[in-house]
This record gives C-alpha cells, sequence and structure tokens, in this order.
C-alpha cells in the first residue's frame, strides 16, 4: 500500500457575504467569505468550491472532518501537502 497526502486546515467562515472570497491566512487559521446562507448546507457547499478554485484539487478531494453546523471548521485536503496548501493560500 502506498501513503496518501492529505492536508488539514482550520478555516473561520463568514456567511452571508457579498461575494465569495478568501480574506487571510494567519496563524495557520484561514478566513473566508462566502456568499451562500448557512442553511441545508449552502455555505458548506460553497466553501468546499471555493477551496476547490483556490486550491485546484477536485471537489471530491475536500471534506469537512469537524464543524458541519460551525463557523469555524476543520477541513482535510486528499492528494496535496500541507505545504502545497499553505502556500496557495498564503498568496
Amino acid at each position: 500500500m502506498g501513503t496518501t497526502t492529505a492536508a488539514r486546515i482550520v478555516v473561520k467562515v463568514q456567511p452571508n457575504a457579498t461575494r465569495d472570497e478568501v480574506v487571510r491566512f494567519v496563524d495557520g487559521v484561514l478566513y473566508v467569505k462566502v456568499a451562500a446562507p448557512p442553511v441545508r448546507g449552502e455555505a458548506n457547499a460553497e466553501l468546499i468550491n471555493l477551496l476547490s478554485r483556490e486550491l485546484r484539487v477536485a471537489k471530491s478531494s475536500i471534506r469537512i472532518e469537524k464543524g458541519l453546523t460551525s463557523r469555524r471548521k476543520l477541513i482535510l485536503v486528499e492528494g496535496v501537502s500541507q505545504a502545497y496548501v499553505v502556500n496557495r493560500l498564503s498568496k
């Protein structure tokens, strides 16, 4: 069996924003805004779409491990290294 590469990031989400955007990446926490409301998983789905675009990975590679109903979430990104995620999101 081979080793699976994965990265974990803590994300602080602000729903109901005017647009989807990555605000900043400070002290290991990614701050993002999403336009979707926090109902029926809409904000979570939009967060996954945003991270998929920013990290250039498939949406199926991104999973919310903790915090489905919270603004603070732990995200698992499969198939990329922690260094790659930090580098892409720090720009």
